[in-house]
């Protein structure tokens, strides 16, 4: 087929009816509860907490809950550019659409789709490798568990059934969510009431929540970062405003439950960990370097025992799986509504007839995510885990520049009310410029060629990875303009139009607070 733009849908022009062009999606189809479990998948809670806690304690010591309680700030202030941006425009697109409103096409592809879009595939490969190595410890294959053939080969079975579940529709996705979700907090709370009740066990302390209390900038700055990390995730629920009820309210509505959730989740695991296992550098502590990757491993079985503590390896394992397919679901939504909006060939534009999903963009991006798995899996493991550790600048990129985008989207309406002040202003402004800091503190730290596990000609290869990957979309964007010369003129007008008033919105959104 051929990329010339001119064939392209190019989204409504003004004078649309309000709402985002129709895009062949089940509307309504998922409620505020739906979306809530999808959000919090998408995070994967007990493979985050599990794979960061021990690295936080490490840095900070008994800190680690005010580190992920500082954390959750730039978090939280975030979320408030999401949830305002998706009332105005409640499109699939998300960042594509709102950066491309607010900062022009040039942004809006690079900042707003490739980067989270390169960020997610290095997550992807990650929860492939880790699904993979928990299912075959908990099958009692431990020594396939330990074989890279044998994690790669089962990563890539996860991830094609994955791919199938994530094409046969939202509903049955969000279904078996449910499921998957429910097992992880039952683990990690039940997991966590056990261990406050363990002989022995130290009363939980106000201390470890002191945000004074870090021994300098530099372990601050680097418990953060990893805890920005593992709230990372929950912007996938946008993703599925067009087919969520009231699309224009439950999704941001979602946003602020599904991270107040994670907070206090998160919390109390860390807390529970603490007081029981201690941040010692031996035995059970979270100081272990032993421990530093997977806390669980170690507390699970003394305090469980072997066979409830098998429950919560499941659990880290389904934690993987609900993020791939949850991410899945995110990335073909987010290629239709580039290709809706003539930003991409329109193949990615196809829905499925029956399941009412974005066919091609979801079984691409599961392909994506294959070939890179495999790539980087023989290019080095080393290679792999520095891809992986490159996933926090993207991040804050995307996230910072989504937050200055909601500031600069509504800066004629500040004035209209105290509300739209603080909401569209104030907090995202502060939330951007929190991700810029952590984005200039990341760079500072991973250009070391220390960090990570290679380096080039005295260049961290986590620094090079991710300003790498930013670069060469810089060059993917170029050839992108030379095929769609359309999006590129007319983009920031048709992508979103305004369809409210003023006053209409401000009454709207004082209904909606």
């Amino acid at each position: 087929m051929t990329l010339d733009s001119n064939d392209s849908a190019a989204g409504p022009r003004s004078g649309a009816s309000p709402g985002p062009v129709d895009k062949g999606l089940r509307r309504g189809s998922v409620g505020l509860l739906g979306v809530v479990a999808l959000g919090l998948s998408s995070t994967a809670p007990a493979y985050s907490i599990a794979v960061t806690l021990g690295l936080v304690t490490m840095t900070v010591g008994d800190l680690a809950p005010a580190a992920l309680l500082i954390g959750f700030v730039p978090i939280l202030l975030t979320a408030f550019a999401f949830r305002e941006l998706n009332r105005d425009m409640p499109d699939c697109g998300t960042t594509f659409v709102w950066n491309t409103r607010a900062f022009g096409p040039w942004t809006g592809w690079l900042v707003g789709s490739w980067v989270p879009t390169v960020a997610t595939l290095f997550a992807m490969t990650a929860l492939a490798q880790v699904g993979a190595v928990y299912l075959l410890s908990v099958l009692g294959l431990d020594s396939l568990a330990g074989n890279d053939t044998a994690v790669t080969a089962t990563g890539l079975l996860l991830l094609a059934g994955a791919t199938v579940l994530a094409r046969r529709g939202l509903q049955l996705a969000t279904g078996i969510q449910y499921a998957l979700l429910g097992l992880q907090l039952v683990a990690l709370f039940g997991l966590g009431l056990a261990a406050f009740a363990a002989p022995g066990a130290a009363a939980p302390s106000p201390a470890w929540l002191n945000p004074f209390g870090f021994d300098g900038a530099g372990p601050f700055a680097e418990a953060v970062m990893l805890c920005l990390f593992i709230y990372w995730g929950w912007d996938a629920l946008i993703t599925v405003n067009e087919e969520s009820e009231d699309a224009d309210r439950v999704p941001g509505r979602a946003v602020l439950i599904s991270t107040c959730v994670l907070l206090v989740t998160y919390l109390f695991t860390a807390f529970a960990a603490v007081a029981y296992a201690g941040t010692g550098t031996t035995g059970i502590g979270l100081g272990n370097p032993d421990n530093a990757t997977d806390f669980l491993a170690a507390l699970a079985p003394p305090l469980l025992g072997n066979a409830l503590a098998t429950v919560v390896q499941l659990a880290v394992c389904v934690s993987a799986l609900s993020a791939m397919l949850t991410c899945l679901v995110g990335s073909g939504r987010g290629f239709l509504s580039m290709a809706t909006h003539g930003a991409m060939p329109k193949m990615f534009g196809r829905v499925h007839p029956r399941f009412r999903t974005p066919t091609v963009g979801t079984v691409v991006f599961g392909a994506a995510t294959a070939v890179t798995l495999v790539v980087l899996k023989l290019a080095s493991p080393r290679f792999l885990g520095d891809a992986i550790l490159c996933v926090g600048l993207l991040i804050a990129c995307y996230y910072g520049a989504t937050a200055f985008a909601c500031v600069w989207h509504f800066r004629h309406r500040l004035r209209d009310s105290a509300r739209d002040l603080l909401f569209k202003g104030v907090l995202p402004a502060l939330g951007g410029l929190m991700m810029l800091a952590a984005l200039a503190r990341s760079a500072y730290d991973t250009i070391s060629p220390d960090y990570g596990s290679t380096s080039f000609h005295g260049i961290g290869g986590v620094f090079l990875l991710g300003i790498g990957a930013v670069a060469l979309g810089g060059l993917v964007v170029l050839l992108v303009r030379a095929n769609f010369p359309r999006f590129f003129r007319e983009g920031e007008d048709t992508v979103a139009p305004p369809t409210l008033t003023p006053s209409t919105s401000t009454r709207n959104e004082s209904r909606a607070l």
